[in-house]
């Protein structure tokens, strides 16, 4: 659980940066939102890169995991700055990304970085919501044998995806949420 003071911290920042935008969106699933929220803009930005990764440095650590993933672009950052992170603190971690779709060319790769067959790994994404593109993400994983042991988003927008992955058996976490009167918390 993150201190409620960092959470709040986070969270102003968002809003700094205008990482949360208000208005009517169409989000990739196709669902209307009153709010987008840019990621990119959190885990680009040093101060909230640097909090971000530190929860997630505190879960991998709780779980002895040593593998960190998640799809391309949004999760890449975070991804970047925890193995930073782990490698200050000591922590040995190694990073790994997921592509939408197998490269045409080259290797042709779909997950690119460290991610040895039969490794315990965690997954995480800037924001979920369906969950669709997750877990898309999450198969290609299970596809190399790797056991899932959680998944972690800084936003989840309680569209379903949360409960999804709950019901599908995997331990999921956030930072931040919509709750019932559609505020970010």
């Amino acid at each position: 659980m993150m201190d409620n003071n960092i959470k709040k911290r986070l969270l102003k920042r968002a809003i700094e940066l205008k990482a949360i935008e208000y208005g009517e969106f169409t989000l990739a699933s196709g669902m209307k939102s009153n709010f987008y929220f840019d990621g990119r803009l959190l885990s680009l930005d040093p101060e909230s890169s640097s909090i971000i990764s530190d929860w997630v440095l505190g879960k991998l650590m709780e779980l002895q995991v040593n593998y960190i993933g998640g799809p391309a672009v949004a999760a890449v950052p975070i991804i970047g700055s925890t193995v930073y992170n782990a490698f200050i603190k000591g922590y040995s971690l190694s990073g790994f990304f997921i592509r939408s779709e197998r490269k045409d060319h080259g290797l042709q790769k779909k997950i690119e970085g460290n991610l040895p067959n039969n490794s315990s790994v965690i997954i995480i994404d800037d924001t979920m919501s369906s969950g669709g593109s997750l877990i898309d993400s999450m198969n290609a994983v299970k596809e190399n044998n790797c056991e899932i042991l959680q998944v972690l988003t800084v936003l989840d927008r309680k569209l379903g995806g949360s409960e999804k992955l709950l019901s599908l058996g995997y331990n999921y976490s956030t930072i931040l949420e919509v709750n019932s009167s559609g505020e970010i918390i």
